[in-house]
């Protein structure tokens, strides 16, 4: 397919030219969408968060107090040592308090349900803009971490097509309770470095 007539009509909407970066991006997108299965409206179905992602995420979030009886115990904030509580991979909300005891298929389930959700707030946050698989990965692992998605000038920048900015915003969000974790460093760089990737 001949692609110059979308770049064409993409520079006469934006007033301007594409930078290098910009074409590169949509290149992926034509290629995903020409290859995506698509629903009855002829759009490509709702975005997930895929396997180097929910990697991502479970190597930070760690599967948190499994119990030597097999059942998975909550435990308190790193960055505060209270609320809010957490157990199995991450999970926070109504319902995880400092006595919540669960079976590891019910953490295994919650986890599944959290994943759907964030994505779909990702994918709500950034819209139509063109987003590799790794971006979104990563802006999920960013989202599952923060709730952030909506508010961060990280978002903005991605939306903007500034994509070498939006890389460098996951950087300012290493703090937890006032303080800098080194646990949060890591994990800001490792979605930098997963959103970066081609």
């Amino acid at each position: 397919m001949n692609r110059r007539p979308i770049f064409d009509y993409i520079r006469a909407l934006l007033g301007r030219g594409l930078t290098q970066t910009e074409v590169d991006q949509l290149d992926r997108l034509l290629d995903d969408f020409a290859g995506a299965d698509t629903t009855e409206s002829g759009y490509p179905p709702a975005r997930t968060i895929g396997p180097d992602g929910i990697a991502l995420i479970k190597q930070f979030e760690g599967f948190g107090r499994l119990r030597p009886d097999g059942l998975v115990a909550s435990y308190p904030d790193p960055g505060t040592g209270g609320e809010p509580w957490t157990i199995g991979w991450g999970s926070t909300g109504p319902g995880v308090g400092p006595d919540t005891v669960w079976t590891r298929a019910q953490a295994d389930a919650r986890f599944e349900r959290d994943l759907e959700t964030y994505a779909a707030e990702v994918a709500n946050a950034i819209g139509d803009s063109p987003t590799t698989q790794n971006q979104f990965d990563a802006l999920v692992s960013f989202h599952y971490n923060t709730g952030a998605i909506g508010r961060a000038t990280l978002t903005r920048r991605h939306r903007e097509g500034d994509y070498a900015a939006a890389a460098a915003q996951f950087g300012r969000w290493i703090r937890a309770g006032g303080q800098i974790l080194e646990g949060l460093v890591r994990r800001r760089r490792a979605e930098a470095n997963l959103y970066r990737k081609a």
